[in-house]
């Protein structure tokens, strides 16, 4: 009877043309790690946050995410390197981010849905018509305008819908030899929309843009950016700053966005971070952690010092494992262990202490 080993190389030998190497795994590739400049998370991480993958972050308001992140963003510049940071609500402050040691010479801020009628060129005190536009048009003499005009035929056909608009319906009515049908104008009644039709409805719509219950415009706007910045290539450090939308509207987001954000990031070697409330890339995020705050720090009684973090990882998809002596990986997925670090983050004026 044949060995096992002896099979498998016929089973690989007869699937050669179709499927190379089809019970051999494939060789295991060790992700490159960017760190946070936050030792105990480098620490918890095996270096730091994946390169080339989808990092999700999670956590409510004051939990540490956009601290987090600009740490991080403020390693990606002091290398000299270029990072990007989408906006959907306007919330960063570039001042907090120079004190976190951000090069902004090397930021990109994209500002989601701040655009606003001044900022038009028909608005602008600086902006004047050219002359060739504010001068009429010559009249043009002769039959049909000089030969170029229009057809007579051609301008007697809309004579009558033109005599008919000036008339109302009732005058008409009295007038005309033919009954004319009166038209009223029926008015408008807003139904209210059921929760099911809701959930139906299109994930991103124009429609409410300017309130801030349904902000589809700026999660739109948000996510087309994010596209252009991986398909354009030149970013180490792409930043997806979702942590003021609410969770039913991040939710609806379809998963094959996060899906085309891994593939970019992978085939560009960038490092997406996505700063949410609740998780919703699923799969796609390659590491996942969520940050929640422990204690204030006070200095004295009054004043506010920091905060005392705490970050968990809840998914890791690249983390480092060792070989051992033998250098074997074994194949066999390893079991999720959920790593708990803790941090600290100051205020600007306190100082580091």
């Amino acid at each position: 009877m044949p060995s096992a080993l002896t099979i498998r190389l016929q089973i690989e030998a007869a699937l050669a043309d179709r499927i190379p190497s089809a019970l051999t795994p494939g060789p295991r590739i060790l992700r490159p790690m960017m760190p946070t400049g936050i030792d105990s998370v480098d620490e918890l991480l095996g270096g730091g946050l994946p390169v080339g993958a989808l990092t999700e972050m999670i956590g409510a308001e004051c939990t540490g995410r956009t601290s987090l992140a600009l740490s991080f963003a403020a390693q990606i510049t002091r290398v000299e390197k270029v990072c990007a940071w989408v906006d959907v609500s306007n919330a960063l402050s570039p001042e907090s981010a120079a004190a976190c040691g951000v090069d902004l010479a090397r930021l990109l801020w994209v500002r989601c849905g701040v655009a606003s009628a001044k900022q038009g060129p028909q608005h602008s005190e600086s902006f004047t018509l050219p002359e060739k536009y504010r001068v009429p048009p010559t009249v043009k003499k002769g039959l049909h305008g000089g030969g170029m005009g229009s057809h007579p035929r051609g301008e007697a056909k809309g004579m009558d819908d033109a005599v008919s608009g000036l008339l109302r319906p009732a005058v008409m009515t009295a007038r005309c030899a033919e009954s004319q049908r009166n038209v009223r104008a029926e008015n408008e009644v807003f139904k209210p929309i059921a929760r099911e039709q809701f959930t139906s409805e299109p994930i991103l719509r124009s429609s409410g843009a300017s309130g801030h219950g349904r902000p589809w415009s700026r999660i739109e706007q948000a996510l087309k950016v994010t596209d252009l910045l991986l398909q354009a290539g030149g970013f180490a450090a792409i930043v997806l700053d979702m942590a003021s939308i609410a969770p039913e509207h991040a939710l609806r987001i379809p998963l094959a966005t996060w899906f085309r954000y891994r593939a970019a990031a992978e085939r560009t070697q960038a490092s997406v971070l996505l700063l949410t409330q609740y998780a919703c890339s699923k799969s796609s995020a390659g590491l996942v952690l969520r940050l929640t705050s422990k204690d204030p720090l006070n200095e004295g009684t009054t004043v506010l010092a920091g905060f005392n973090r705490r970050v968990e990882v809840s998914r890791q998809r690249f983390a480092q494992v060792s070989a051992g002596p033998e250098k074997v990986v074994s194949i066999r997925k390893p079991p999720q262990r959920a790593g708990i670090a803790t941090w600290r983050s100051e205020t600007a004026w306190v100082g580091r202490r």
